[in-house]
């Protein structure tokens, strides 16, 4: 089993011998090229992913016609549409690899026979997805509450993997920006 996921998992909760079995019976591995869409708007998410390699993010289409990111996950983090995926509703985000990516994934329905095998499963579900919460209510206040460069500076200070290997157009949207107010942003900070 992938090491980077298993230390993900003990951060976590405990896993026994027979955790970790279950780990390589139920998670399989596959690889995506740069630009796929892992899970689509209007469709119901089929799988949780862990990202053992490369960038995903999450984005919707807003009225206007703009893609708006409203998550990006580095290796090490799971990663799916997390209120489609746990009511089983109906997605507003698509789910798209940035870089080429190597990543674990379950369905739905095999984790839920996980969490209801397992106790360490079941503690890992309810930290995973609290933290998928805390995440996008954090986000919206900062965009609420902190001007752009104020956004960048944190992003910068604790996610600096995001802002070497991103794409500035992702950064920009993510920071709920446009690329050319980063680039200045960028240029600031470097003088």
């Amino acid at each position: 089993m992938d090491q980077l996921f298993l230390q993900s998992l003990q951060q976590m909760t405990s896993l026994t011998r027979e955790d970790v079995a279950l780990c390589d019976q139920y998670f399989e591995p596959i690889t995506e090229n740069r630009h796929t869409i892992l899970e689509e708007e209007g469709k119901i998410p089929r799988h949780f992913y862990f990202l053992r390699s490369g960038y995903c993010r999450l984005y919707y289409v807003d009225e206007t016609g703009l893609e708006v990111t409203s998550h990006i996950s580095s290796p090490g983090e799971f990663i799916t549409p997390f209120l489609s995926f746990i009511n089983q509703k109906v997605s507003k985000e698509h789910l798209e690899c940035l870089t080429d990516c190597s990543l674990l994934r379950i369905k739905r329905t095999d984790l839920e026979q996980l969490i209801s095998m397992s106790e360490a499963f079941k503690a890992f579900s309810l930290v995973v997805f609290q933290h998928a919460i805390a995440s996008s209510l954090e986000r919206a206040d900062e965009l609420a509450t902190t001007d752009a460069e104020t956004r960048y500076r944190k992003l910068m200070d604790t996610r600096p993997e995001l802002v070497q290997n991103v794409p500035i157009q992702y950064l920009a949207s993510y920071l709920g920006i446009k690329a050319p107010s980063l680039s200045r942003i960028r240029r600031k900070i470097k003088f």
